[in-house]
């Protein structure tokens, strides 16, 4: 995987984070979710790589990135933080500005990052979600069955973090599993990568990442919501399941925003590659 890719490790304000580069063009951030690493991007980065800079970390207390210590409030793990991290990473690779794609986790750190820095992030794709406030106020009924880990994750320590570890094997296929449209369409040596990283240093900083965006993160989001701020820069929201209609959310946060939903289950850039990249690339690339 990553085949004429280079590995970095750059120090942050607070972290040191793993990623690899590759590629020529405008520079791209590729932003993976829970539980995975940057290996999620594997069957679309090369094709990626062939237009864009590509940038693809792992986010801290994920993979080989540093798993600090949450502090008081979780803050350690506020989306405001972990953005920071990565834009902190963009510049020290001499990208000023650039297009960023998220998804799951790594999504709401993509979408707090156009908040909070609209003059780095020239486009924004996210994967699969809806802001995080948004998320909280819709669960009810057979959504809060399927957004259990949410809850669970997030209460205080050191309960989760034992349950997990206690059967970290079976906890890691199962949330695989059960978000994937097609587990097939997670290959071997990815979930080797995935369960490689799945370590208990990674699960206690996982779970303050949840408990993080229960509470700070929540907060951040009302706070832009009741302020009346908008994402500025071009925005597309993909989503698994082309039933579904998260446009109608995402309008409310963004003041320029097309999307659709795709023929897989949550792990976009896994099950559907080709679907992806032939929405991503002619957004990416327009006015580029």
């Amino acid at each position: 995987m990553f085949e004429g890719f280079t590995t970095h490790r750059i120090g942050t304000t607070g972290a040191e984070i793993h990623c690899l580069t590759g590629g020529s063009g405008p520079p791209l951030l590729l932003v993976h979710g829970y539980p995975q690493t940057h290996v999620m991007w594997h069957k679309v980065a090369p094709a990626l790589a062939e237009r864009f800079t590509v940038v693809a970390p792992d986010l801290r207390g994920y993979g080989d990135s540093s798993k600090p210590e949450a502090g008081d409030g979780y803050v350690g793990y506020a989306k405001r933080v972990m953005a920071q991290d990565l834009v902190e990473v963009m510049v020290s690779l001499g990208h000023e500005s650039f297009g960023v794609a998220g998804h799951d986790r790594g999504g709401r750190v993509s979408y707090r990052m156009a908040l909070d820095s609209p003059d780095r992030v020239t486009k924004l794709v996210t994967l699969d979600i809806v802001p995080t406030l948004e998320t909280f106020e819709m669960v009810s009924g057979p959504a809060a069955r399927n957004l259990w880990h949410w809850y669970f994750l997030a209460q205080p320590p050191p309960l989760p973090e034992r349950m997990i570890t206690a059967e970290r094997d079976l906890y890691l296929e199962k949330m695989l599993r059960a978000w994937a449209g097609s587990v097939a369409a997670i290959t071997d040596e990815a979930y080797a990568a995935y369960r490689a990283a799945w370590t208990p240093d990674t699960i206690r900083a996982t779970c303050d990442d949840y408990r993080a965006g229960a509470r700070i993160d929540c907060e951040l989001d009302a706070a832009d919501r009741d302020a009346g701020n908008r994402i500025a820069c071009p925005m597309l929201a993909l989503w698994g399941g082309e039933q579904r209609d998260l446009l109608s959310i995402w309008s409310r946060w963004a003041t320029d925003v097309t999307g659709k939903g795709l023929p897989c289950g949550h792990f976009i850039a896994e099950e559907a590659p080709d679907q992806l990249l032939g929405a991503m690339i002619p957004f990416l690339a327009d006015g580029s």
